[in-house]
């Protein structure tokens, strides 16, 4: 979920960015007009956006998404944040919003993109009362990511987790429900989980297309319907609307994204209270 020029490191050193392939992180900047992408990554971009030209207003989608939410979980009162599959700095990042509204708000980032923590300098730019920390880790290692967060976070408060267009790249098979409720378990009473999740459901030819584009480079595309978005917050009180076309989400907390001209945006978004 980031980028910067030259590669770092070798094969075996977790700081090593390998541009020889696509990564999703890289694609998704591509798509918002940033800089930290390589040509590899541009190049599977431009054959996406040519199967589905609204996938630029879906990133873009995703990212308001994230700021309405945050907007409305820091307005609840929520000072802690714990944001998995952070992505490459783009402002104006999660601890800036949450810092906007609340000084001394506290916010763990992680990813495990090497060239997302080349820029970790960018997510670390705290407000003097409040902190930011950033782990370099995987996803699908909760407890090692839980361990690392509790060092900044206090788990006896509220936490917001964040998982934002994170879980459509990881499959049943890799243990997405359970990665989620090992995270939420962990979670104290009055914390929340904020989610965003691509889905296949409103276009399923071109979904089945670029699910088969992901899988001939290696990669893992696991769009879900909303259903099986619903089925990651349960056990958890959703906050109305509920799970919904990520736009339609709050759109009073913020600015919508411009209509892309056919059908909903194929992305849902909802936040939760665990009471």
């Amino acid at each position: 979920m980031t980028g910067t020029g030259q590669a770092q490191g070798d094969a075996g050193d977790s700081s090593y960015i390998d541009t020889s392939k696509p990564h999703p992180a890289r694609m998704y900047d591509w798509w918002l007009g940033g800089k930290d992408n390589y040509p590899v990554d541009e190049e599977m971009s431009r054959q996406l956006v040519a199967m589905d030209p609204r996938i630029p207003a879906v990133a873009r989608a995703n990212r308001a998404f994230m700021q309405r939410a945050t907007r409305w979980l820091a307005g609840a009162g929520i000072r802690q944040f714990l944001d998995i599959g952070t992505g490459i700095p783009t402002e104006p990042n999660l601890h800036q919003i949450a810092q906007g509204i609340a000084p001394d708000a506290r916010v763990v980032y992680c990813d495990n993109d090497p060239i997302v923590l080349a820029h970790a300098g960018a997510l670390l730019r705290s407000t003097p009362e409040g902190a930011t920390e950033y782990i370099q880790g995987d996803a699908r290692q909760p407890g090692t990511i839980l361990a690392e967060a509790r060092k900044t976070l206090d788990f006896t408060r509220p936490v917001a987790l964040s998982l934002v267009a994170l879980l459509h790249f990881v499959p049943d098979e890799d243990g997405a429900y359970e990665v989620v409720d090992e995270l939420v378990s962990a979670l104290p009473s009055g914390s929340y989980l904020m989610l965003s999740h691509g889905t296949g459901e409103f276009t399923p030819d071109r979904a089945r297309t670029a699910g088969d584009l992901y899988k001939s480079r290696a990669l893992t595309l696991a769009l879900r319907d909303r259903a099986e978005v619903i089925r990651f917050f349960d056990g958890l009180a959703l906050v109305p609307p509920g799970v919904t076309v990520a736009d339609e989400w709050h759109p009073d907390l913020g600015e919508r994204t411009p209509p892309a001209g056919d059908g909903p945006l194929p992305i849902y978004g909802g936040v939760a209270h665990k009471e």
